[in-house]
């Protein structure tokens, strides 16, 4: 779907979409096109439920004194309330009900100046659709929505927004592209082709394969690819936009193609969904694009793991200790407590070759954040509280919300192994915060750090307002927002 934008002028032909508040109050752009409709919009509020608030629409075929082909009125709720995120939901909104008109172009009059650029952007993400591997869909499965144009009268100001925003977007979909693709199209080789391609907006590039993470000592994150026939992978990508003596913000990604569990072998049922355990390394790969894109004016650097976790005879076993990188010792009581061994041998090489001024992780961790938050926050833990709070703000200003968790020596008594420096797991209680207090231990001292655990909100079961039921991309519009409201020169 093709977004553009005009001035704010009534249509002579086609599909229109116009805006009432709550109360059914006709916004101006729609009072001006009733009259030219004879009133007919007003007429076709009374006949019917329509009463403005969000969500509601009234819709007007065929409309006489116009050569328009339908009008649609929207609801937005209080005007007082109307704000970034509910002009992106708008959007979104907008965009799902239009493409079940069958109309190949919409305009849309837009009188809420300065939030255009929102709404198209909640139209663009929305708009996203995963269907490279259907060969049967029939006329009816696939959307003709061609062009969307948003008149407003600050037009000119929305598409310069809109110009960096999809940038954004664009890194959103490629996270929910990744994220999306089977374990056999992408494995650890083919997703580190794939991160390589981002070369050419300007990313440098470094790529350590097995027997460069050997010589490092990465005994962690190798225990995990053991069973696998595909090879381990580290993927570096800096980029570069700010000063050339500031120190990078750090981003590491869980990147576990797929995870069976290992010898710790997981049920059958619902394993299929072991595809998007990358999701960490999905995000950090998006949120990269979304910044060289839009040529944020920060140095970044982003570390992903790529491994796949299966079980064979060369495996990985519980009870087996391995050396991570950092020279600590683990125990590894769980085969399937695999994300956070490729993660902590991650930071460790993050800092030690690139000394970051912080660091933030990603990961599809744990089930436990899911029993703990639903579905409705990513798990926030971080040994700083500035750290911690940047990012809440920055997830509040993109709807894409965190909760933060504690950390603890008490939770820290639960990884405590007999034989080893700690223990992979700590048992099912407090599991997602255990997880995290294994992270910490290779923090070096005093260095600002969270961890993102978002296995509850990697993966949608159902559509929403500006994300289709599958790969979400959470997180880089979050971390976008954060570099930018924070660290840019």
């Amino acid at each position: 779907m093709k977004i553009t934008f005009s001035d704010l002028v009534l249509p002579t032909s086609g599909a229109v979409i116009a805006f009432a508040t709550e109360g059914a109050d006709l916004m101006p752009s729609a009072i001006a096109l009733d009259e030219a409709m004879g009133g007919a919009i007003t007429k076709a509020i009374k006949s019917s439920t329509f009463k403005g608030k969000a969500g509601q629409s009234v819709q007007i075929l065929a409309p006489t004194n116009v050569e328009l082909s339908r009008v649609i009125v929207f609801g937005v709720g209080k005007e007082a309330e109307f704000d970034v995120i509910a002009a992106q939901k708008l959007g979104g909104t907008v965009t799902t009900r239009a493409l079940a008109t069958g109309e190949k172009d919409l305009t849309v009059l837009f009188d809420m100046d300065g939030l255009a650029c929102d709404f198209a952007t909640g139209a663009m993400l929305r708009d996203y659709r995963f269907d490279k591997y259907r060969t049967t869909e029939t006329k009816d499965d696939k959307p003709v929505l061609k062009g969307l144009n948003i008149a407003a009268r600050d037009h000119k100001d929305a598409k310069k927004q809109f110009d960096a925003a999809k940038k954004v977007v664009e890194g959103v979909f490629f996270t929910r592209d990744l994220v999306s693709e089977p374990a056999n199209v992408l494995y650890p080789e083919s997703f580190m082709k794939e991160v390589s391609a981002l070369e050419k907006l300007g990313i440098e590039i470094d790529v350590l394969d097995e027997k460069e993470m050997k010589k490092l000592g990465m005994g962690a994150l190798l225990g995990v690819a053991m069973g696998s026939a595909r090879k381990p992978y580290m993927v570096v990508m800096r980029w570069n936009g700010g000063k050339k003596k500031d120190a990078p913000v750090a981003f590491v990604g869980k990147g576990v193609t797929f995870d069976t569990g290992g010898i710790s072998i997981k049920p059958a049922a619902g394993m299929e969904d072991m595809k998007f355990d990358m999701g960490g390394a999905g995000v950090v790969s998006g949120l990269m694009k979304a910044l060289a894109g839009r040529k944020a004016k920060c140095n970044v650097v982003g570390v992903i793991g790529l491994v796949e976790n299966m079980p064979s005879s060369t495996a990985q076993r519980p009870g087996d200790v391995v050396t991570s990188m950092s020279g600590q010792t683990i125990e590894v009581i769980n085969t399937d407590a695999e994300g956070r061994l490729v993660l902590c041998d991650a930071l460790t090489y993050v800092q030690e070759k690139h000394d970051p001024r912080l660091i933030v992780d990603l990961a599809t961790l744990t089930g436990a954040v899911i029993i703990a938050l639903g579905h409705e926050n990513a798990g926030l833990f971080s040994n700083n509280d500035d750290l911690s709070q940047q990012i809440t703000t920055a997830g509040l200003s993109v709807d894409e919300t965190v909760w933060r968790l504690p950390l603890g020596s008490g939770y820290d008594k639960q990884i405590k192994s007999d034989i080893a420096d700690m223990k992979n797991v700590g048992g099912r209680a407090a599991g997602s915060i255990t997880a995290a207090q294994f992270l910490k231990r290779f923090i070096t001292k005093d260095r600002p750090w969270a961890h993102l655990d978002i296995a509850a909100t990697a993966w949608s079961t159902s559509d929403k307002e500006v994300t289709p039921k599958g790969a979400t991309g959470f997180g880089v519009r979050l971390l976008d927002r954060f570099v930018a409201d924070n660290y840019e020169a």
